[in-house]
């Protein structure tokens, strides 16, 4: 198991792989901020490949082959635990022979044969809600995962769009999600999105990062997705919305202490 009661879970990494140096760049942080914080367990996240982009011609990745190779050197140099995100029921074999956990995009949380084929792997799932379900809903996204027998499962919010290039979050969310019997977690970075707002990419409103993280966490959330660069705007992908690496820390400091006192 990944997830231990009594930890908080952070899930956190670039958007996209990039390259391996930015990887282990990123890796080696996360990996300083969980040796200092006993409470807190990390997880390295990066895409190899990001297939729902507003453009045609935006840049997607590293690829499926040189991304496993990326994630499987954050273990070996870091011992951190591994995620990413597959988009077809082909990937979730090879990503599960290197990866600890694999991630169901929003977009895809109903897609049956993903869900099972990741379930099948016999690694953790975190399964994002929907942009476009209600809480409530999850439970079917869940009972699929459990008939499926994944041996772990997660739920993470990423904001509901009402149209008009926008996402609210509801904190209502991780009270009703967790009637599921799973961890819930904010996708603090995709919630502030302002989805194909930017004139053909994603934009976003990264200055509420940190308000939606403390809010999820003092609503009952188990934990964080936060994308992380050191250079935000030389980002691939989710430049407006990515939060800078030198902040990454103060904010998990703060975080965590809200979570100790709701508890």
């Amino acid at each position: 198991m990944i997830f231990e009661d009594g930890k908080f879970l952070l899930i956190a990494g670039p958007c996209s792989l990039e390259s391996m140096d930015l990887s282990l760049r990123v890796a080696e942080k996360i990996a300083q901020i969980q040796s200092r914080q006993k409470n807190l367990k990390a997880v390295f996240k990066g895409s190899f490949d990001k297939a729902n982009r507003t453009s045609a011609s935006s840049p997607r990745g590293t690829g499926l082959d040189e991304g496993l190779k990326i994630l499987a050197e954050v273990k070996k140099q870091f011992g951190l635990n591994v995620i990413t995100d597959v988009h077809e029921s082909a990937q979730c074999k090879p990503v599960g022979e290197v990866c600890d956990a694999l991630q169901i995009p929003a977009f895809l949380c109903r897609q049956t044969d993903l869900l099972v084929a990741a379930a099948k792997t016999g690694k953790a799932v975190n399964v994002k809600k929907g942009q476009f379900l209600s809480p409530y809903e999850m439970k079917y996204v869940v009972s699929k995962l459990r008939e499926s027998n994944a041996a772990e499962i997660w739920q993470t919010d990423r904001g509901t769009t009402f149209g008009y290039q926008n996402l609210v979050v509801d904190m209502r969310s991780f009270a009703i999600m967790k009637e599921n019997s799973t961890p819930v977690i904010l996708d603090a970075t995709h919630s502030v999105q302002l989805p194909g707002a930017g004139a053909g990419v994603s934009s976003g409103e990264r200055k509420y990062v940190k308000l939606l993280a403390r809010a999820a966490v003092a609503a009952g959330a188990d934990g964080l997705f936060i994308e992380t660069h050191p250079e935000p705007e030389k980002a691939i992908s989710d430049a407006a919305t990515q939060l800078p690496l030198a902040e990454l820390d103060g904010l998990l400091l703060s975080c965590l202490k809200i979570w100790e006192a709701a508890k």
